[in-house]
């Protein structure tokens, strides 16, 4: 496309009332940067599916549980993959953008996360706890968690929640990726207080950790998060592997790390484009 610049349409919910986070800052200050590299429009995810046909690729961002628009969200996905429209992230994500059943997979195959199980008669398999967590297979942002005593856990697991036990750990961390590459940490040092984010230094080992759940997802491009938590005995246990829309918390971060990432980012969706101008 010479003479061009690609044409993105970058999916949003500027209103989206996240609990302790503004996601409107991060999308403002994210295309405020790749307005320098592409033709940009910004739209409401119910407008995605009727928009997207018009520009180069369609851009994910802080979009906000599709729970709150499934039926919209379903059509966008199922429009996108039928037409070839380039989604970034691309709709092959195995994990959060297809539930919450990866980790159910992930648990029996001895991955270390934290142990899931969705049947009552599957809870023995759990260790023992006087806490159980129960989620929704589709949930989202917390939607839908509780916390219950084992035997409403009992009478919950029916094979459309997750049930796990409630986990005594010494904190959060967050370790977030474009395509295959790492960017940076974030921890929180306070249990009680999910995003109040401070910058973390990855160990080689925490690295490790966090790779082995980005080689198995197998995404060739995009934005992914694992989010873990640190156990009393310091292992590393995945709480969620975010690859549809992952917040990126970059008001967490010193200016220089911030501006590593927009770069990287902006390579990314470069490259990414750039294979709906290439030669099949």
């Amino acid at each position: 496309m010479p003479g061009t610049r690609p044409r993105l349409l970058y999916v949003t919910d500027l209103a989206y009332p996240a609990r302790g986070r503004r996601y409107c800052d991060e999308d403002i200050h994210l295309t405020s940067r790749l307005r320098e590299h592409f033709d940009l429009a910004l739209c409401h995810p119910l407008d995605a599916a009727a928009l997207m046909d018009a520009y180069d690729a369609v851009v994910v961002r802080n979009s906000g549980p599709v729970l709150g628009y499934q039926a919209a969200y379903d059509d966008f996905r199922a429009r996108a993959l039928s037409s070839g429209t380039r989604v970034y992230n691309p709709l092959t994500g195995r994990a959060d953008m297809a539930g919450k059943q990866y980790l159910l997979d992930l648990s029996a195959a001895g991955f270390p996360v934290i142990p899931t199980v969705d049947r009552a008669e599957d809870l023995h398999l759990l260790p023992a706890a006087d806490r159980y967590v129960v989620k929704p297979k589709l949930g989202a942002d917390s939607l839908g968690l509780r916390v219950v005593a084992p035997g409403q856990a009992a009478r919950l697991a029916t094979g459309g929640v997750l049930v796990q036990p409630r986990v005594d750990f010494l904190h959060e961390v967050s370790f977030y990726f474009v395509d295959d590459d790492f960017q940076y940490a974030l921890h929180a040092p306070d249990p009680r207080q999910r995003w109040q984010l401070e910058p973390y230094a990855a160990t080689a080992a925490d690295l490790e950790f966090a790779r082995r759940f980005i080689d198995w997802n197998g995404l060739g491009h995009g934005i992914q998060r694992v989010d873990a938590c640190r156990t009393r005995d310091g292992r590393l246990l995945l709480v969620e592997l975010e690859d549809l829309n992952p917040y990126l918390s970059l008001d967490a971060l010193p200016e220089e790390a911030r501006d590593a990432f927009v770069t990287a980012f902006t390579a990314s969706l470069s490259r990414f484009v750039q294979g709906a101008f290439s030669p099949a």
